[in-house]
């Protein structure tokens, strides 16, 4: 049963891996400032750093797509913003308004900063938030408080 020992010796037995090789230190070079460079010695072949102007022309295009950004999308938003939130701040009775859930109504009274009341049906109102109120469609003449004459 000699075998396996002698084919075993005809076959080339794989070599351990060699330990990593701990990287060799480069030496760094003095520059005029009398610094030290990373790196070692300075290619001559490496292109220069680029200069001041070279920069500038490639800072220019960004500057240019972040001020059209500004223009077209940042303004009109802010506007519409203030707009809206101008119309909350002064609806009154007979204003109709619409709120975030999709209901329709008729602004009966104005409770407070903070709330209205706003009527959806006839004899059915309810208590909103001016917060809640998304969009004010038709600008109405105030309803003018008239005594009720109960026979």
């Amino acid at each position: 049963m000699n075998l396996i020992p002698e084919a075993m010796a005809q076959t080339p037995q794989p070599t351990p891996p060699a330990p990593p090789a701990a990287p060799a230190a480069v030496p760094e070079a003095p520059t005029s400032s009398g610094s030290l460079a990373p790196g070692g010695p300075v290619d001559p072949t490496a292109p220069p750093p680029p200069t001041l102007p070279e920069m500038f022309s490639q800072l220019v295009p960004i500057f240019v797509v972040m001020g059209i950004v500004y223009i077209l999308v940042i303004r009109p938003r802010a506007r519409r913003e203030r707009e809206q939130l101008s119309a909350l701040r002064n609806v009154r009775r007979g204003d109709t308004v619409v709120t975030n859930g999709g209901i329709v109504g008729k602004v009966t009274k104005s409770i407070d900063d903070n709330d209205v009341e706003v009527e959806i049906a006839p004899n059915v109102r309810i208590r909103l938030a001016r917060a809640n109120i998304t969009e004010v469609r038709a600008k109405g003449e105030p309803v003018k408080d008239t005594p009720s004459t109960k026979p």
